[in-house]
C-alpha cells in the first residue's frame, strides 16, 4: 500500500548538509513507492533551478542533484513555494523538469487527503 508522504525543505545553498538530508528522506520514499511530495521553501526552492544543484555536494553526502533525480525518475514531485521563487526572481521557466510552482493551497489539500510530513 502506497503511502502520502510530504517532506518539506528549507535549507538550500545556505547549509548544503541541512538542504541535502530531506532530499535524501524524500528520494528514498519515492524509491518505496510512496507518493511523495516536497514542498521547498525559503533558499532551498534554488536548488530546483536549472543549474541549481551541479556540483553541490556535502561532504560525506551524496551529490545533491542526483538525490532531485532519482526522486523525480521515482514518481516524486517538487513543489516551489510561489512567494519563495518570486522574492528570488525564480519563474517557472528557471526550474527543472519535475519541479513547479505549487503553494500553501496545494500543499494544505495534499495534507488534508491524508498525507504524513516529513522534516
Amino acid at each position: 500500500m502506497s503511502t502520502k508522504i510530504l517532506v518539506n525543505a528549507t535549507y538550500g545553498l545556505d547549509d548544503l548538509e541541512r538542504a541535502t538530508v530531506p532530499f535524501i528522506v524524500a528520494s528514498a520514499s519515492a524509491a518505496s513507492s510512496n507518493e511523495t511530495v516536497m514542498f521547498l521553501t525559503a533558499d532551498s526552492v534554488r536548488l530546483v533551478t536549472t543549474g541549481g544543484a551541479k556540483d553541490m555536494q556535502a561532504e560525506g553526502y551524496p551529490p545533491v542533484s542526483d538525490l532531485i533525480d532519482a526522486l523525480v525518475e521515482n514518481g516524486g514531485k517538487i513543489w516551489v513555494c510561489p512567494v519563495c521563487a518570486k522574492a528570488r526572481g525564480i519563474g517557472p521557466d528557471d526550474l527543472i523538469s519535475g519541479a513547479e510552482i505549487a503553494g500553501a493551497a496545494r500543499t494544505i489539500g495534499y495534507l488534508a487527503e491524508g498525507a504524513r510530513t516529513i522534516m
